[in-house]
């Protein structure tokens, strides 16, 4: 998506007059080539068929060409879609096996950032959250941009994905929009009764008094609770501090939201988000920052089509339990998981 402007990024027409000039001359070439040159009739045929090969790839070189001389873009956007993972490949079911992939998404905007056409970044945000530190990566990334940064949440922006939006210069959401969860919650499953039961017994072997805290096969002593609650609170902090510089607000009135969500409307009016509006309102408010129209262009990092198909699914089903996660404590198993 574009806002035309004369202002604006190169121009459309020179655009297409390079792309129709270099595929003429590729084909001009080509007929000269595989039909003047050759004798007899299929040596024509084939030549006919070669030189409409040439003038095909002639234009994908002039579209090549034409980006680098006239770029239609002066703004990046990327998004970050669905549940915060560091890698999709290899990431649990609870995170699904799609979502947001941290490393692939930070990788993007480096390549806006190195990208002298890139003036400005969008950053698109549809997360209920996700891991701890692949948000902060995101987070990092977006705030060391070289130019004005705005986010602008579309139907979620929870958890994670406001820890990302507070590395940005601005927020925007829609009137409907989801935004805030500014908390923490952990969690740790107790199965000691039911292995009680089928006749399980755990034998700790650990070294370290909180080695296995939370682990789901041992009854939770106060101490444990009070370790893990510790890791809450720290997170919880940080959570509040990062929020309180981003989005230069007191920490106190963050904390008053008490991790709630709220509309785009009675977020703004807290000011959890700068102003409301759609995209165009967006890309209209960048061209102001930059002061010249504005091009957008999508940064996206590699997706498969199966990925795409469940994106949805999975982050739906995530958002019921989740916000943004990481598993900061407990044993290898993973017993305890802590959340913002």
């Amino acid at each position: 998506m574009a806002t035309d402007s004369t202002d604006g990024p190169g121009s459309g027409t020179a655009r297409l007059l390079t792309v129709l000039l270099v595929g003429l001359l590729a084909a001009a070439l080509g007929v000269v080539v595989f039909v003047i040159v050759p004798g007899g009739n299929l040596a024509r045929l084939l030549g006919v068929l070669l030189v409409v090969g040439t003038a095909l790839l002639g234009a994908r070189v002039a579209g090549g060409i034409a980006d680098s001389l006239f770029p239609d873009y002066n703004v990046a956007e990327v998004a970050v879609e669905g549940p915060i993972v560091r890698d999709t490949g290899t990431s649990s079911f609870a995170a699904g096996s799609v979502g947001a992939d941290a490393d692939a998404i930070v990788d993007q905007i480096e390549r806006a950032d190195a990208d002298d056409n890139a003036e400005a970044l969008l950053v698109k945000l549809n997360t209920p959250g996700g891991e701890v530190l692949p948000s902060d990566d995101i987070r990092n990334a977006a705030a060391a941009f070289d130019g004005p940064t705005v986010a602008y949440a579309t139907d979620t922006c929870a958890s994670g994905g406001y820890w990302i939006a507070s590395g940005c210069d601005e927020l925007w959401a829609r009137d409907a929009s989801v935004v805030g969860s500014i908390g923490v919650i952990g969690s740790s499953v107790n199965a000691a009764e039911a292995a009680d039961k089928l006749g399980l017994s755990y034998e700790r072997f650990a070294a370290g008094k909180y080695k296995d805290a939370g682990s789901s096969l041992k009854e939770m002593n106060e101490e444990d609770r009070a370790y893990l609650q510790g890791l809450i609170d720290d997170i919880y902090d940080d959570f509040v501090d990062r929020v309180a510089e981003g989005r230069e607000m007191d920490p106190e009135t963050i904390r008053e939201t008490e991790a709630r969500v709220f509309l785009g409307e009675e977020a703004h009016e807290r000011g959890l988000v700068d102003d409301l509006g759609t995209a165009d309102d967006v890309e209209d408010r960048v061209a102001d920052l930059l002061g010249e129209g504005v091009g957008v262009r999508e940064f996206q990092p590699p997706r498969s089509l199966m990925g795409r198909f469940r994106g949805g699914a999975a982050a739906v089903a995530y958002a019921f339990g989740a916000g943004v996660a990481s598993v900061v404590g407990g044993d290898a198993d993973g017993d305890v998981d802590l959340r913002l």
